[in-house]
């Protein structure tokens, strides 16, 4: 690989989750200002989208959140073994795949800061379709899923090329 192409590639690992980690901050930062601001944890209505905050002490959609404290930051150490195995996987995957484990790094990134800060994580999209609600999630995690879904689509069509 030539200088050139080295440089290029450093340069986007670093970009990618350092602008999903900014665009994740700022959102987290908008939403808590707001809440804070008007001191109320629900922020916007509208028929299929709510802008609600709740503070997420567990992992994913909420999972594993107890009160233990030490239970807290031993999930904490697991995320953080997890998020350098991302960086590992990135660094030595090419094309869609390098891509997506970006995503998932920048994701993750954003996700464990807020643990290790606030101990939670602020989530605050909720869609909504008449009385069905998914799961709050914030802007790391609409990265983190995407990441995914490109990793699982990518692996479905690497077998049937085979």
């Amino acid at each position: 690989m030539s200088v050139k192409n080295y440089k290029k590639n450093l340069l986007n690992f670093i970009i990618i989750p350092a602008l999903i980690f900014t665009l994740d901050r700022s959102s987290k930062l908008y939403v808590i200002y707001l809440s804070n601001k008007y001191k109320e944890t629900e922020i916007f209505f509208s028929k299929f989208l709510n802008i609600s905050l709740i503070w997420n002490e567990g992992v994913a959609f909420g999972l594993f959140a107890f009160s233990n404290v030490y239970y807290y930051h031993f999930i904490t150490g697991i995320v953080a073994i997890v998020i350098i195995f991302v960086f590992f996987f990135a660094k030595k995957s090419h094309g869609v795949e390098k891509y997506s484990f970006m995503m998932i790094l920048g994701g993750s990134i954003g996700n464990i800061f807020d643990r290790l800060y606030y101990f939670a994580v602020p989530d605050f999209i909720d869609i909504h379709f008449y009385n069905f609600h998914w799961f709050i999630f914030n802007v790391a995690d609409i990265f983190i899923s995407v990441g995914v879904i490109l990793l699982i689509c990518n692996e479905i069509f690497k077998k049937h090329e085979s």
